[in-house]
């Protein structure tokens, strides 16, 4: 592979692209004996998990808890007694007894919450994907330089210790040969989330323009409020901004080393596909990423792998993982396990990680008291670079047009594998990878250096690379 040789130490600093800023003279920083006060913004599903894993730690306190419903805010109230309350997040960033912030909200306020703690003194753990867009991204990158932040991504699985057995497996050790190939899968069955006629009421207990903050006042025309924000463009960026980003954190990560920013070019399509529901995004995906000369495709469904079932599909065994394909064999990784294969198929290893989760979150903590990024596992300039590929994927869809099935022609064995495969899935659900209903996109170049895409496409693509905010929710010009 035609891959630069830097340790994670260099490749931080060199997408960071400056040296970090003196953290000596950071008011927040704690003492050796002090606890850290965290401040939790967001108490859904997923910032409930992260409530309980911080309020683990025993040299953490839980200061305030903030989500923009009430109702989410007074069922987790138990969990920390004797934090504040607000259902608006700037309390919680201004206020002077908090050290730092977990962001869980919805991905549009992601970056703005995050900016704006920074900017405020405070350290960040925000959750996948870091950004709404890629411009945004740039900004909470660029804040934590200036005010030498600690920011940690949510991208949990750099925190298990067998990544780096896997690593040593795959590179080190060498011991599958050349890695020739990847393949991100997720398959993975959800339900449609149904067409209105009548736009949704929010609820009662919902602060509506706190929870819209940066993102369009739209109607909403789905069934539920909470959650189902994902399959929006306008707060969510689908599934593969959702499950994709970890697992194109651990290619990035454990295959390529994160010594790739951004892919050189990328082409994809997908669709709605067997429901006709108010979503936006697509739940059949296909991509395929150029990583400086190797093939990185990507293949995402939420359809059953069988018409009614409740299983999903899978790849060469793998429904929600990723799979190197080396010269001497493969190499089957998932979410606190993977097996490595020979040719043959025998089997000539099994990994046993813990995913990461608890070792993630301390690994945080431990860097605000020593105010050591290097330290960090997720450290944000890395998380901006996972975050990005699945941006780039999702901008081939945005850009594709329908039933120009040509478009995905190539000599790749492995994309027209995977396209066959979808195309064979997409058939079993009644449908149709020919259909109005998939969009195909040209190839697009970028250039990594700029952050853009370039040649042809690239107007139609640079327009999803950022966003017009509502008023009262825009970025601090001194990040713009």
């Amino acid at each position: 592979m035609k891959y630069l040789q830097m340790n994670r130490r260099h490749a931080v600093q060199a997408i960071a692209a400056g040296a970090l800023a003196s953290a000596s003279g950071l008011g927040h920083a704690a003492a050796p004996n002090d606890k850290i006060r965290l401040g939790i913004i967001g108490l859904g599903w997923r910032g409930g998990i992260l409530l309980d894993r911080f309020g683990e730690q025993g040299d953490v306190e839980i200061r305030w808890l903030c989500d923009a419903d009430q109702a989410r805010l007074d069922a987790a109230a138990a969990k920390a007694p004797h934090a504040q309350h607000t259902q608006d997040l700037r309390q919680v960033i201004d206020a002077t007894d908090v050290d730092a912030v977990v962001i869980a909200t919805c991905n549009h306020w992601h970056c703005l919450a995050a900016v704006w703690a920074i900017e405020a003194g405070k350290d960040v753990y925000v959750e996948k994907p870091l950004s709404h867009n890629l411009r945004e991204g740039e900004l909470v990158v660029a804040a934590a330089r200036r005010h030498g932040a600690i920011v940690q991504l949510g991208t949990q699985q750099r925190s298990d210790p067998m990544q780096r057995e896997v690593r040593a497996l795959l590179h080190d050790e060498q011991t599958l040969g050349e890695i020739q190939a990847v393949e991100v899968c997720r398959y993975g069955v959800r339900e449609s989330i149904g067409r209105r006629s009548e736009p949704l009421p929010p609820p009662a207990s919902l602060d509506v323009d706190l929870w819209l903050g940066p993102a369009a006042d739209e109607p909403v025309w789905r069934n539920a409020w909470h959650y189902d924000w994902h399959w929006m463009w306008n707060t969510g960026n689908g599934e593969m901004g959702n499950w994709g980003v970890h697992l194109i954190d651990d290619v990035v990560n454990v295959v390529l080393r994160d010594q790739l920013p951004l892919p050189k070019s990328v082409q994809g399509g997908g669709g709605r596909l067997g429901w006709n529901d108010a979503g936006e995004t697509p739940n059949v995906h296909f991509a395929r990423l150029d990583a400086n000369g190797m093939p990185v495709t990507i293949g995402l469904s939420n359809l059953p792998g069988d018409p009614g079932g409740k299983k999903p599909l899978t790849r060469h065994g793998v429904a929600t993982g990723y799979i190197v394909y080396c010269e001497g064999g493969r190499y089957a990784g998932r979410r606190g396990g993977g097996v490595a294969y020979d040719t043959d198929g025998k089997v000539i290893r099994r990994f046993r990680g813990t995913g990461g989760e608890r070792e993630h979150v301390r690994n945080f903590i431990d860097a605000v008291r020593s105010r050591d990024p290097d330290t960090l596992n997720a450290e944000i300039a890395l998380g901006d670079a996972s975050t990005n590929w699945s941006h780039m994927a999702n901008v081939a869809f945005r850009v594709g047009v329908a039933g120009d099935a040509a478009l995905l022609q190539s000599d790749d064995p492995k994309w027209r594998g995977l396209i066959q495969s979808l195309a064979n899935h997409a058939k079993d659900n009644g449908s149709s990878l020919s259909s109005d209903d998939i969009r195909y996109s040209e190839l697009l170049s970028i250039d990594a250096a700029k952050r853009r895409f370039v040649g042809a496409g690239a107007d139609a693509a640079n327009g999803y690379l950022a966003r017009i905010y509502r008023p009262g929710f825009e970025f601090p010009t001194a990040g713009a």
